[in-house]
């Protein structure tokens, strides 16, 4: 799957499992690592944790499976890696603290709201 068709996919399952404050960051022009950065926050640690598990199952369906994931320790950030994508769940503060957005400023950014 396109990397961009990804990217918009996860949005959507983060908005079906009540994800907060959702960005698609495109890297393609700042970066090799990744093409994309679809982050999202949610006030608890047991969302993130519904969100990152719903993402999970949804994108195996799809043919896609993260080759990687981090933050199921504590739920403050869960990373899961898609290569092409990498997905960031924060609790809010863990976010505001990170600042993502502010490191990748030079991204575009498309805000995705229901």
């Amino acid at each position: 799957m396109e990397s961009k068709k990804l990217a918009a996919k996860i949005a959507d399952l983060m908005l079906q499992k009540k994800g907060e404050d959702i960005k698609i960051m495109d890297l393609r022009k700042l970066t090799t690592v990744t093409d994309f950065f679809v982050i999202c926050s949610s006030p608890s640690d047991v969302q993130n944790k519904a969100i990152a598990d719903f993402i999970v199952e949804e994108s195996k369906k799809l043919g896609q499976k993260p080759w990687h994931n981090e933050g199921y320790g504590n739920l403050s950030w869960v990373l899961l890696d898609f290569v092409d994508v990498v997905v960031h769940i924060f609790l809010n503060e863990s976010r505001r603290f990170y600042n993502l957005e502010g490191l990748w400023g030079d991204a575009s950014i498309k805000i995705i709201s229901d």
